[in-house]
């Protein structure tokens, strides 16, 4: 969620709603003058609630409230001022003001009335996904940007395409979308999964056959390589194709000619043929289960399509686009979803990947009994699980049997400068207090060049040898991971919760950090 915007040149009144909203875990930025917020706005950052005072030096609240709702029409906006004139009052119902506070107000009140706007706010949210036209697929995560790049690339090209990926992963909307954005996109799509089609009928769905052709077979039938003529034939789970018939597919692939089953006539269609698959192919090729030349002839330009578990970032937008979805179809309202149920699906592993996660949004929509999904309103298989150790803990190493190890200390003779001695000399917490282990050293934030302690340097080096050696297979991401979470940790913990102070003590964004929490699995 994205934090409440306090808009006052009284530090007091902002300091007061901070700690206040601060308490009710609700994030928050302040501002002293208007200038200031438009400023923020230029730069994209938006805020979920506004609260802004009146009468503020160098332009009033109205006048702010005006600038605001011309770029966020769906915004609230709760005015407060402790002139409580009738005049102010409609200037800001006019103006399009969500509520009027008129100062001196009780704090618990106004914390109750900036959560009935938060809710607004919300709502207002899903009824924009719900009323906008649906994208063709969703993701913000680094694979998934390269398989967009990828479509945009292949955009004008004829090639063949091998898509590969777990099941329920999306490969026929990349095939789609292939197909949508190519110069063939007025031509047909045809999909035909290959695994769910018996043998002895395969042949004649592909091909088609002549009238007689077997026992049943009444007229002629096109197949579907001439149904997909000047179009697209998508052919799914293309690693369970009877070996017999991935000659006569090569053959097509080859020179563009078929016979219908039953028919001496040579055809010919112009097709672009996307391929996907489950299954690793140059295993089944080793195993002799499929044809080396069909696959090398397939795999002219192949797009790995991650699992949902390695893409955990994009489980909050597609959560919210699964509910706007499954309510638009089912005529009811959409539900909204807690940041703690949103968690607890990001640490699932759903090995049914994102079709499994709009089942579970569809279900929510039937089953949970309230408009807002908590966590006990969460499907008893997701509540029965354990969360994932990504996302269960941001520190560790991955052990044989799947459990997580405490982060290795640096050895070495006495204690580290970077640890408690460098937090008294440096004014610092202690590093245990931060989250951190004694190995990780404590910099003033602020201070000038930083200077890296050399026995924690070398007890960095130590663990990468040790892990390169041990054979562990994700060496860059697993220490990564840790690296960000121990500063992450240390930085929330020096300003006590605050997100967005601790964004910008460490150097980052509020949606860098936002996600960095959510990926490592530190909001829990």
């Amino acid at each position: 969620m994205k934090p409440i915007w306090i808009v006052d040149d009284d530090h007091s009144i902002r300091f007061v709603l901070e700690k206040a909203l601060a308490r009710e875990q609700l994030a928050v930025r302040s501002f002293s003058t208007g200038r200031d917020v438009l400023a923020a706005l230029d730069e994209r950052d938006e805020p979920q609630v506004l609260v802004s005072d009146i009468r503020m030096p160098g332009g009033s609240g109205i006048e702010l409230l005006s600038k605001v709702k011309a770029r966020l029409p769906g915004l609230p906006v709760i005015v407060m001022t402790a002139y409580s004139d009738i005049d102010s009052a409609v200037s800001a119902f006019q103006g399009g003001a969500f509520e009027y506070l008129p100062k001196p107000f009780d704090v618990p009140k106004a914390v109750e009335l900036i959560r009935r706007a938060v809710d607004e706010s919300l709502r207002e949210e899903v009824a924009e996904i719900g009323t906008s036209p649906m994208p063709e697929m969703l993701g913000q995560a680094p694979a998934m940007q390269d398989v967009f790049r990828a479509i945009g690339r292949l955009s004008q090209s004829h090639v063949t395409v091998l898509i590969t990926g777990e099941s329920g992963s999306g490969k026929e909307l990349v095939a789609r979308a292939l197909h949508k954005h190519s110069p063939r996109a007025g031509g047909p799509f045809i999909a035909i999964n290959t695994a769910a089609i018996p043998k002895d009928l395969l042949e004649s769905e592909l091909f088609g056959h002549e009238r007689g052709a077997f026992t049943g077979a009444q007229t002629m039938r096109r197949g579907r390589f001439e149904q997909a003529d000047g179009g697209t034939l998508f052919l799914d789970e293309i690693g369970d194709m009877p070996f017999d018939l991935q000659t006569r597919l090569l053959r097509v692939l080859s020179d563009g000619q078929f016979y219908r089953v039953g028919g001496h006539q040579p055809l010919r269609a112009n097709v672009r043929v996307i391929a996907a698959t489950h299954q690793n192919l140059e295993e089944r090729v080793r195993q002799g289960a499929f044809r080396e030349d069909l696959f090398h002839r397939l795999n002219v330009i192949r797009l790995r399509l991650p699992p949902l578990r390695e893409r955990r970032e994009d489980i909050p937008m597609l959560v919210r686009s699964f509910l706007a979805r499954s309510a638009r179809e089912l005529g009811v309202d959409a539900k909204r979803i807690t940041e703690a149920a949103l968690q607890r699906l990001a640490g699932f592993e759903f090995p049914g990947n994102v079709r499994q996660l709009e089942n579970v949004c569809h279900w929510l929509t039937v089953m949970a009994p309230a408009q807002v999904v908590e966590v006990e309103d969460l499907p008893p298989e997701l509540l029965a699980a354990s969360p994932a150790p990504a996302a269960a803990s941001a520190v560790g190493l991955p052990l044989a049997g799947g459990a997580l190890s405490p982060a290795p200390q640096p050895a070495g003779p006495g204690p580290a400068r970077g640890g408690a001695q460098a937090a008294a000399a440096s004014g610092v917490p202690a590093p245990a207090a931060a989250g951190l282990p004694d190995g990780v050293p404590s910099i003033p934030l602020g201070a000038g060049p930083i200077a890296i302690d050399a026995d924690w340097i070398a007890g960095m080096e130590r663990e990468v040898r040790s892990l390169i050696e041990s054979g562990h297979p994700e060496v860059w991401d697993t220490l990564s991971r840790r690296f960000e979470a121990h500063m992450i940790q240390a930085a929330l913990e020096l300003t006590r919760g605050r997100r967005i102070e601790a964004a910008q003590r460490l150097g980052i964004g509020r949606n860098t950090i936002t996600r960095k929490i959510q990926e490592l699995g530190l909001g829990e």
